[in-house]
């Protein structure tokens, strides 16, 4: 099995040392997310004593020519903490904070995608906004291969491996589960797991979250299950079509409800919002992967549970279709729709917007309004 060679290290002796006592000083794991949009970068310093809130972690910096963020004669970047959470890797007092990513002009770094969102969450706060994505990713090989399969061939057909049970169904699980529990110690709003259609293919789920929490859980989420699985010594790709051939692909399906959708008689607020989203289907395309559409192109095929990437359509409880009413909201009469369009790699930050932007804020076309003066 290719797993690296840091995981091999004895754990017992890396105990020993994270027993000791600090002093009443606090670790301090700033993360944020780097230049390709997908990365995500941290490093660690020392406070005085334990942070509260959010407000009471400095701002600090790093080198964004090291991170394809800046260039190397102007390179300090600004990192500005926004979401605090519980480290489940040093432990309390110990903290992870998620940060955005300045220039050195105080402007936002080109991937920071946060900045415009809390914008226009700010504006829709009164619709109250609940957002739950499902993270599909896959575990691979230090070698890039998938984490389990056999090195000269392929595992079964899909079939067996949707929420299986068994050594010959999952690969991975005490990864999974990990994970799960790490997330939880953290004090993000992860809300179930399950084994996906594609061997060694995993999905969790964050939610519900209210406007801008939704893109600052499912980050620091991925951030956890990166430093998850580098402790197993696996990788985690999220990318939407790891294996080519008769595989499926991995998403980030996002279930979105307002709260006038919520209540009775919602449906016709679902049935107007799908309405809006028909009418500006390649607007949404280009932001649901980072490439523009490329990197979903890829997985959209209108096979393995997905819709053509070049037509949009809805239904009822049809994993086939753009957008999927659940079959009990259908029955309800309110509830909340799924988007299965964003891909696994997506930013959820630019996911959310554009489904504000579309839904409440009505905008038209592919060309977005710019709310800084408002």
């Amino acid at each position: 099995m290719s797993v690296s060679h840091s995981s091999r290290l004895n754990k017992l002796v890396r105990e020993q040392y994270m027993r000791l006592p600090q002093d009443g000083l606090v670790q301090v794991t700033y993360v944020w997310i780097d230049g390709s949009g997908e990365g995500v970068r941290c490093k660690s310093r020392t406070l005085d004593k334990e942070p509260k809130s959010v407000e009471d972690v400095p701002e600090w910096n790093f080198d964004g020519s090291s991170t394809a963020q800046a260039e190397g004669s102007n390179s300090d970047m600004f990192l500005v903490p926004v979401c605090m959470f519980r480290d489940p890797f040093c432990l309390d007092p110990n903290k992870l904070v998620l940060c955005e990513v300045l220039k050195y002009n105080r402007k936002p770094a080109e991937t920071n995608l946060r900045h415009t969102c809390k914008k226009v969450m700010d504006l829709v706060k009164d619709s109250h906004p609940w957002f739950g994505m499902e993270q599909e990713y896959t575990l691979l090989g230090i070698n890039g291969h998938p984490y389990g399969w056999p090195d000269n061939g392929f595992p079964g057909p899909q079939g067996p491996y949707y929420c299986g049970v068994g050594a010959d169904k999952v690969y991975g699980r005490d990864i999974v589960e990990s994970h799960y529990k790490a997330c939880l110690y953290a004090g993000v709003k992860i809300c179930g797991t399950n084994a996906e259609v594609m061997p060694s293919q995993w999905e969790f789920q964050v939610g519900p979250c209210e406007g801008i929490e939704m893109g600052d859980h499912l980050w620091m989420a991925r951030f956890i299950l990166h430093r998850v699985c580098e402790d197993f010594g696996v990788v985690a790709t999220l990318d939407p079509k790891p294996m080519t051939g008769n595989w499926n692909g991995a998403g980030c399906h996002t279930n979105y409800s307002t709260e006038e959708m919520r209540r009775e008689g919602g449906l016709k607020h679902i049935e107007a919002a799908i309405e809006k989203l028909s009418k500006r289907h390649d607007y949404h395309i280009c932001v649901y992967d980072p490439r523009g559409g490329r990197d979903n192109s890829r997985r959209l095929t209108g096979h393995h549970e997905t819709s053509n990437i070049f037509e949009f359509s809805a239904g009822v409880a049809n994993r086939g279709a753009s957008i999927r009413i659940p079959r009990q909201v259908g029955q309800d009469g309110y509830g909340y729709f799924e988007d299965r369009r964003p891909a696994a790699n997506c930013d959820p930050y630019a996911v959310t917007e554009a489904i504000m932007r579309t839904t409440v804020l009505n905008e038209t076309g592919v060309e977005t309004k710019d709310y800084a003066d408002h």
